[in-house]
């Protein structure tokens, strides 16, 4: 499992254009570089195979605002391990994976847009972007996905809320997961939300962790 972790780390670098991560007897620490995330920290271990103490001693060397653990076990329970100034996002994410089989689709199956969409696709460094644009040119959906080699990570996958339920996500990721099979990725990785959990499924996806996400927002913060 620590593999498919490391896998998710390399991709989400590539597509954030973050440091390369830097090993830890724990996982990995990833300089990110903007206000909202300076730096986070990435458990290798998933589940009951994560050290408690490990993760308190490292959010306990926390100081600064701006930090991020990200720790593959519930958030009721890793919430339990952080002192004073961690938020705790309540709603857990999901480690998730699908075999990369799109890139073998007849063209007749290719996901089709509603009338009048516009769909975009193009790499830049690595990554490979997907753009929707609505009828009357306003941003309709995106997402990305960052190919490394046998694994893929998709990442920042979103869709107007004015132009919801009209199968545009399931565009973007189908796009997305063909391209990087082009590419001899054979495993795609993401971590996603309980909200963006059901438009994976449907498309093949499934959990292999639960995730917790925690930032370190200053003791007065948090006790507000």
């Amino acid at each position: 499992m620590e593999g498919i972790v490391r896998a998710w780390v390399d991709g989400w670098v590539v597509s954030r254009g973050a440091a390369p991560p830097v090993v830890q007897p724990w996982g990995w620490t990833i300089d990110v570089g903007t206000e909202s995330q300076v730096t986070r920290h990435v458990w290798g271990s998933v589940g009951g195979d994560v050290d408690e103490a490990a993760v308190g001693e490292v959010a306990r060397a926390v100081t600064g605002t701006g930090v991020w653990l990200k720790v593959c076990h519930d958030p009721a329970v890793v919430g339990g391990w952080l002192g004073a100034g961690w938020w705790v996002d309540p709603e857990p994410g999901h480690l998730m994976t699908v075999p990369l089989t799109g890139a073998g689709e007849a063209p007749d199956e290719r996901p089709s847009l509603p009338a009048g969409y516009r769909l975009r696709t193009w790499s830049r460094g690595g990554v490979v972007r997907v753009m929707i644009a609505a009828p009357d040119g306003s941003w309709a959906a995106r997402g990305q996905i960052a190919p490394t080699g046998a694994t893929a990570v998709a990442d920042q996958v979103e869709t107007s809320q004015a132009h919801r339920r009209r199968g545009l996500g399931s565009v973007v990721m189908r796009t997305l997961q063909r391209a990087a099979a082009e590419q001899g990725a054979q495993t795609g990785v993401l971590a996603g939300t309980e909200a963006g959990r059901a438009l994976y499924e449907t498309l093949g996806w499934r959990v292999v962790a639960p995730l917790t996400s925690a930032k370190f927002v200053g003791a007065e913060r948090a006790g507000a």
